[in-house]
C-alpha cells in the first residue's frame, strides 16, 4: 500500500506540473514576430467611383476569354478585345505606365519609380477565366457572361476570379495617376493570359523581368481572402498565402493483350490491375503533420482565439495530435496539412464488349512544402509494389513553392494595409491550390498570395461554380486595397 500510495503522490505531482506548465505557457503566449500590427503608416483612402468601376467590370465579364483546356476551342479574339478595353477605359494608367505584350496575350506595365535604388513591386492578377459548365447555365441567377449589375453586385464568370482583382488594380492605378501620383518605386503589373490551363503567359513575363536583372521588393497574386466566418476565431479573418502546394499528375497505365469480353482473362485484364493500383495509391495517402504555413495561421491567431485553441496552440509539444485532428476534419482543413491524392480521370476500352490493350488512370498531386515530386513518385512505387503497371507524370511537376517571410517589410506593408482596409486580422496560411505567382519565385524572395475581398465559406465555392458574383462593398474594398498598397510601397 505504501508503494502504491507513493506512486499515486508521483503521478499527482507530475499531473499538478503538466496542467501548470501548460497554463503558464497558454496565458504568457506570444504569437510569432510579424503577427502584431506592425506601426506602418497606411496612405490615405482615395475616392472610388464604385458605379464606374462596378460598369467597367461587367464590360469585362463579357468579353469571354475563356481558357479550355483544347487552346484550339479559345477564342483568340476576345483577349484582343480585352486588351482594347482596358486601353480605352483607362487612358491615365495607360499614360502613366509602359505596355508591353508577352506570349502572344499576357501583359507587361511598367509604372517607373523616381528611386532606381528601390525594388520595383510586382502585382499580379490573371485574363482568363474557367469555362461555364455546359447545362448550368440555368442555374445563374444572372447569365454566366451577363456581367450584370443587380442587388448590390456584379454577375458572371470571372467577377472574382480573377477579373475583379484585374480591374480593380486598373482602377487604383487610374485613380492614383489621375490625381498626378508619382511612385518612387517602380510598379510592375503582370497579367497573365492563360492561368486556368497553362501559365505559359506568367512564365514568359517571369523570364523576361529575370533577364532584365529585375529582383523585386516582392510579388502580390490572388489566393486567399478575408473570410467573415472563420471557424477558428469565429470571425473575420485577412488569410495572407505565403507559399502555394507544387502541382502534378500522375499517370498510371496498366498494359493487357485486350480481345473480346466474351472471354476475359483470369485476372480480368488491365482494368482490374489499373484498380487495384489506384486503390493501392489511394490508401496510402500522405500523413498530416502540423507543420508549414498552416501552423503558422494558428500559431497568429491563436491570441484571439477561443481559450481551448490559444491552449492546444501555446502546448502544440502535448497537443500535436489533437490540433491535426481538429484542422484535418475537413477537407479543406486537411489540405493545409499534407500532400493530397485524387484521382481524376480513368480510360480503358472505347467499346463495352472489347478488352482494353491498356487501362490508364490520372492522379492529381498537390504537394505541400517539405515534400517533393520526387517523394510522391517514391511513395507511389512503393504503394503499387510489383503490379504490373508504369507510372510517369503528365508534364514536368511545378514543386511547392518556398515559404515567404512574415517579419519582412513587404509583409508589414501588405498586412497593414490590409488590416487597414477591411478591418480584419491578418495571418499567414497555404494556398492549396495554383497561380501564377509561382513562375514569378525566380524575380522575389517574397510572393504572397492575397485578394482583399470578404466571403464567407459559403460564398467560396461560387468561384469556378454557378453564380459567381462580386458585391459592389467588395469591389471598393479591392480598388481601395491596391491603390493604398501602391501609395504606401512605392512613396
Amino acid at each position: 500500500m505504501r508503494l502504491l500510495g507513493k506512486i499515486a503522490l508521483v503521478v499527482f505531482v507530475l499531473l499538478v506540473a503538466v496542467v501548470t506548465v501548460v497554463l503558464v505557457r497558454t496565458l504568457t503566449y506570444k504569437p510569432p514576430a510579424g503577427a502584431v500590427a506592425a506601426a506602418v503608416p497606411v496612405a490615405a483612402p482615395v475616392a472610388v467611383d464604385v458605379q464606374g468601376a462596378a460598369a467597367r467590370l461587367g464590360e469585362a465579364i463579357r468579353i469571354q476569354t475563356v481558357s479550355h483546356q483544347d487552346p484550339r476551342e479559345d477564342q483568340r479574339g476576345e483577349w484582343e478585345r480585352l486588351h482594347a478595353f482596358l486601353q480605352s477605359a483607362y487612358p491615365a494608367a495607360h499614360a502613366a505606365m509602359r505596355r508591353e505584350v508577352v506570349a502572344g496575350h499576357t501583359l507587361v506595365y511598367t509604372w517607373p519609380g523616381s528611386d532606381p535604388s528601390l525594388k520595383p513591386m510586382v502585382l499580379m492578377a490573371h485574363q482568363d477565366v474557367v469555362p461555364v459548365t455546359p447545362g448550368t447555365e440555368a442555374q445563374w441567377t444572372h447569365a454566366p457572361f451577363s456581367g450584370q449589375l443587380a442587388d448590390g453586385a456584379v454577375w458572371g464568370r470571372g467577377a472574382i476570379d480573377d477579373k475583379g482583382s484585374l480591374i480593380s488594380l486598373f482602377e487604383g492605378i487610374e485613380a492614383l495617376a489621375a490625381r498626378g501620383f508619382r511612385p518612387r518605386r517602380t510598379v510592375i503589373l503582370v497579367s497573365g493570359h492563360d492561368e486556368e490551363v497553362r501559365g505559359r503567359g506568367a512564365r514568359a513575363a517571369a523570364a523576361l523581368l529575370k533577364a532584365r536583372g529585375i529582383r523585386a521588393e516582392f510579388v502580390l497574386d490572388e489566393g486567399l481572402a478575408v473570410i467573415s466566418d472563420n471557424p477558428v476565431t469565429g470571425g473575420k479573418l485577412a488569410l495572407v498565402g505565403t507559399a502555394e502546394k507544387g502541382y502534378a499528375t500522375l499517370v498510371v497505365t496498366a498494359k493487357a493483350p485486350g480481345g473480346h469480353s466474351s472471354s476475359p482473362p483470369k485476372d480480368a485484364g488491365g482494368v482490374v490491375t489499373l484498380a487495384r493500383a489506384v486503390t493501392a495509391i489511394a490508401d496510402k495517402p500522405f500523413p498530416m503533420a502540423f507543420r508549414g504555413p498552416g501552423a503558422d495561421m494558428l500559431a497568429h491567431v491563436a491570441p484571439d482565439a477561443p481559450f481551448a485553441v490559444r491552449m492546444a496552440v501555446a502546448n502544440a509539444w502535448l497537443f500535436r495530435p489533437l490540433l491535426v485532428k481538429q484542422v484535418g476534419a475537413t477537407p479543406s482543413g486537411a489540405a493545409l496539412l499534407h500532400t493530397t491524392i485524387a484521382p481524376t480521370m480513368l480510360k480503358g476500352s472505347p467499346k463495352e464488349n472489347v478488352l482494353p490493350q491498356d487501362a490508364t488512370a490520372w492522379i492529381n498531386y498537390r504537394i505541400a512544402p517539405g515534400d517533393t515530386s520526387a517523394t510522391v513518385m517514391a511513395r507511389a512505387r512503393a504503394a503499387v509494389g510489383d503490379l504490373p503497371v508504369t507510372l510517369a507524370w503528365t508534364k514536368t511537376p511545378d514543386e511547392p513553392s518556398p515559404v515567404s517571410s512574415t517579419t519582412s517589410e513587404a509583409w508589414k506593408v501588405i498586412t497593414a494595409t490590409a488590416r487597414a482596409v477591411t478591418g480584419a486580422p491578418v495571418a499567414p496560411s497555404l494556398v492549396t491550390a495554383g497561380t501564377d505567382s509561382r513562375y514569378l519565385q525566380p524575380v522575389a524572395d517574397d510572393v504572397y498570395r492575397f485578394q482583399p475581398m470578404e466571403l464567407s465559406l459559403k460564398d467560396v465555392g461560387m468561384i469556378h461554380g454557378t453564380n459567381e458574383h462580386l458585391t459592389l462593398r467588395n469591389l471598393e474594398q479591392a480598388v481601395q486595397f491596391y491603390a493604398r498598397l501602391i501609395a504606401t510601397a512605392a512613396s
